[in-house]
C-alpha cells in the first residue's frame, strides 16, 4: 500500500491486490473439483518445521481470502437485484456447493494446526486470539451439522427476497418501503399517517411468511445445538461467535443499565416532542417528524452528491479517511440508492485479497442515509487499516470492535457535517437528531436481543406468544407516551423488520455495546481529537489479534456495560444535547 499526498491536493494512495504464491492469479471458481487440489495440498503437505508450518498457515490465508471475496461478490449481486435468478443461483452454488465441501477440510486444518509439534515455536501472544478461535471451532465441529448450514444460509436469503417485494403506492407512485418512510417525516399528519398505515399494512400482508420463515430457522438452528450437544441454540451461538470476552448474564446486565439510565432521557425526549408538536397524544407516525414544523433535513441530493460530500467530511477528519471513500468511488465498489427490486439493509463488505471493501445501502435522501453512509464509511477505513495484517483471519474483528469503528465514526464526524448542512440551524439540528437516536438505538437494541434469548429459551411458543412476549418487551422499554390504540396487531409484530433476527441471529447486542464505546471515543475525540484519532486508529489496526477489552483500551475506552458506566455516557449526551437546545 503506497501513500503520498501532492502539495495542496488530496491524499491519494495506491491499493496493491494480495499477490497470490498459491493460487494461479486467473482461478475462476466454476466447480468444487477446481479447487479441491489446493484443500488437497494443505491437507497432504509435510510441515517439518515452523518456517514450514507459517507457510502452510499463509497458503491457508490465501486460500480462504479468495474465497471469502468470491462468496461477497455473489453475495453483493444477489442483493443488488433480488429478481435476477441467475444471480441467486450463483450464490446458492457456492453455498450449495463450495462452502460445505471446504467445511471438513477446515476442521482438518484446524486439527492439523494444533497438532503439530511446531506450534510451540509460534509467537505465543501475537497468535494467542487465532488459536483460540481454532480450538474453539475444533470444538464445535459436527459433520452432520454441514448440510444444516447450507439449508439455513439459503433459508436466511428468503427474508431479503420478500422484503424486497414489499412496495406501496403514494401519491400515485410505487415506492419501496424505504422511499415510503419519508413521507414519516412530512409535516402534514394525516400524510404521515397515511404512509404509517400503508406501510404496515403492507408489511401485515407478509405477516404469516414471515413467522413461518423464522419458525424454519429455528428449527433447523435448534438442530445444529442440539448436534453439537447443546441444550439451546442461544448457548450453541455465543460460543460458535467466539463470545470469550462476556457472557449471556453481561446481556442481561446491559438490558438492565439501559432500562433504568436511558429510558428515563427518552422519556424526556418524548415529552419535549408532544409539547413542541402541540398534540394531546403522541402517535406512532408523529415520532421521526421535525417536531418545530421544520421539513425533513435534505443532506444530499443522490447517491453521487452522498458519497462527494462523505468524502469531503472525511477529508476534513483525517485526508486517509476520505482516500479509502475516493479509492472505492474509483472502483465502483459501492452501491448506494434504494430501488425496486434490491434487497433492504446495508452493509459494509470486506474483500480480502483486492483489500478495497464494498459499501451497499438504500438511501433515500434522508438525514439516516448520511449517517448510514459516514457508519459504513467507518467499517471501510477498518478493512482498509487490516488490510496487510499477516492472516485472513487477523482482518476479521468480532463485531463489538467492528461496530466501535462504524458507530464512533458517525459521532466524529458530526462535527464537519457543514459539508452536508450550510446553514447552520440545520447543521445544529441534524446533530440533535443524531443523538437523539443514539439513545433510541440503545433500548430497541436491549429489545431485540432479550426478544432472541426469549425465542430460543422457549422453543415451543406459538405465534401468538411470539407477538405478546414482543409488547411485553416493548412496554419495559417504551415510555408509555406513545399511543398504539387501533395498531396494535402492527406494535406487535415491529421486530419483524430486523434482518439480523433472521440472518444473522444473536448479532445485534454488539451494536449496544459498540454504541456506548463510540460515545466513550467521541466524548475523547471532543476534548482532544488528535489524541482520540490516534487512539482510534490504533485500535482499528489492531483487527483481531486482540481480546475486545484489549482493543477497547487501545482506543483509550472501557469494555463497560454497568449501570454506572451507562449513566456517566448518558449524563454526556444530554449534556451535548442541551448545548444544541440552546
Amino acid at each position: 500500500m503506497y501513500f503520498r499526498r501532492p502539495p495542496n491536493g488530496p491524499f491519494l494512495f495506491r491499493i496493491l491486490k494480495l499477490m497470490r504464491n498459491f493460487l494461479p492469479e486467473d482461478l475462476t471458481i466454476t466447480s468444487w473439483e477446481q479447487i479441491q487440489t489446493y484443500f488437497e495440498d494443505l491437507k497432504q503437505r509435510e510441515i517439518n518445521s515452523v518456517e514450514d508450518l507459517k507457510k502452510w498457515l499463509q497458503d491457508r490465508s490465501e486460500l480462504e481470502a479468495v474465497l471469502e471475496e468470491d462468496m461477497a461478490w455473489r453475495y453483493i449481486k444477489m442483493n443488488i437485484d433480488t429478481t435476477d435468478e441467475e444471480l441467486q443461483k450463483s450464490f446458492r452454488f457456492f453455498v450449495e456447493k463450495i462452502s460445505p465441501n471446504t467445511a471438513p477440510y477446515d476442521y482438518g486444518f484446524n486439527t492439523k494446526l494444533i497438532e503439530s509439534s511446531y506450534l510451540k515455536d509460534l509467537d505465543a501472544e501475537y497468535y494467542f486470539i487465532y488459536l483460540r478461535s481454532v480450538k474453539n471451532a475444533i470444538k464445535l465441529y459436527r459433520k452432520e451439522n454441514i448440510p444444516l448450514f447450507t439449508v439455513l444460509a439459503n433459508k436466511a436469503q428468503k427474508f431479503g427476497e420478500i422484503s424486497a417485494r414489499m412496495t406501496v403506492t403514494i401519491d400515485g407512485e410505487e415506492k419501496t418501503l424505504q422511499q415510503a418512510s419519508v413521507y414519516l417525516k412530512n409535516t402534514d399528519r394525516a400524510k404521515r399517517k397515511e404512509a404509517f398505515e400503508k406501510i404496515n399494512a403492507r408489511r401485515t400482508e407478509d405477516k404469516e411468511a414471515l413467522d413461518i420463515l423464522l419458525d424454519e430457522l429455528m428449527d433447523k438452528r435448534q438442530e445444529v445445538a442440539k448436534n453439537a450437544d447443546f441444550d439451546n441454540f442461544r448457548d450453541y451461538k455465543f460460543q460458535s461467535m467466539g463470545r470469550f470476552d462476556y457472557t449471556k448474564e453481561d446481556c442481561f446486565k446491559f438490558h438492565e443499565s439501559i432500562e433504568k439510565e436511558i429510558v428515563p432521557l427518552i422519556a424526556e425526549i418524548h415529552q419535549e416532542r408532544k409539547e413542541s408538536l402541540g398534540v394531546e397524544t403522541l402517535k406512532p407516525w408523529d415520532m421521526q417528524v421535525d417536531p418545530n414544523g421544520n421539513e425533513p433535513l435534505k443532506p444530499f441530493e443522490g447517491g453521487e452528491d452522498l458519497l462527494d460530500k462523505c468524502i469531503e467530511c472525511f477529508d476534513k477528519i483525517r485526508p486517509y479517511y476520505g482516500a479509502c471513500l475516493r479509492k472505492m468511488k474509483e472502483m465502483g465498489h459501492l452501491d448506494l440508492v434504494s430501488r425496486k427490486g434490491k434487497a433492504p439493509g446495508g452493509f459494509m463488505y470486506p474483500l480480502y485479497e483486492s483489500g478495497v471493501p464494498f459499501i451497499y445501502m438504500n438511501a433515500v435522501g434522508l438525514l439516516r442515509d448520511a449517517v448510514t453512509m459516514v457508519h459504513e464509511g467507518g467499517h471501510a477505513i477498518h478493512s482498509f487499516y487490516t488490510k496487510d495484517l499477516e492472516l485472513t483471519s487477523f482482518k476479521s474483528a468480532p463485531s463489538e470492535v467492528a461496530e466501535l469503528a462504524s458507530m464512533s465514526m458517525e459521532l466524529i464526524s458530526m462535527e464537519h457535517w457543514d459539508v452536508f448542512f450550510t446553514d447552520k440551524e440545520e447543521w445544529k439540528r441534524a446533530r440533535k437528531e443524531q443523538l437523539q437516536g443514539v439513545l433510541a438505538t440503545l433500548p430497541w437494541v436491549a429489545m431485540v436481543d432479550e426478544f432472541q434469548h426469549w425465542l430460543y429459551e422457549n422453543r415451543s411458543h406459538s405465534h401468538e406468544e411470539r407477538h405478546a412476549k414482543w409488547q411485553s418487551i416493548s412496554e419495559r422499554y417504551g415510555t408509555g407516551m406513545v399511543d398504539w390504540t387501533s395498531y396494535e396487531d402492527y406494535h406487535k409484530t415491529a421486530w419483524q423488520r430486523q434482518l439480523h433476527i433472521y440472518e444473522v441471529p444473536f448479532y445485534y447486542i454488539e451494536y449496544g455495546m459498540a454504541q456506548l464505546g463510540a460515545i466513550a471515543v467521541w466524548r475523547n475525540y471532543k476534548q482532544n481529537a488528535e489524541k482520540a484519532l490516534d487512539a482510534y486508529d490504533r485500535a482499528l489496526k489492531l483487527g483481531y489479534t486482540k481480546s475486545i477489552g484489549a482493543i477497547y483500551a487501545a482506543a483509550d475506552i472501557k469494555f463497560d456495560f454497568s449501570a454506572t458506566y451507562v449513566k456517566e455516557l448518558a449524563d454526556f449526551v444530554k449534556c451535548e444535547l442541551e448545548l444544541l437546545s440552546n
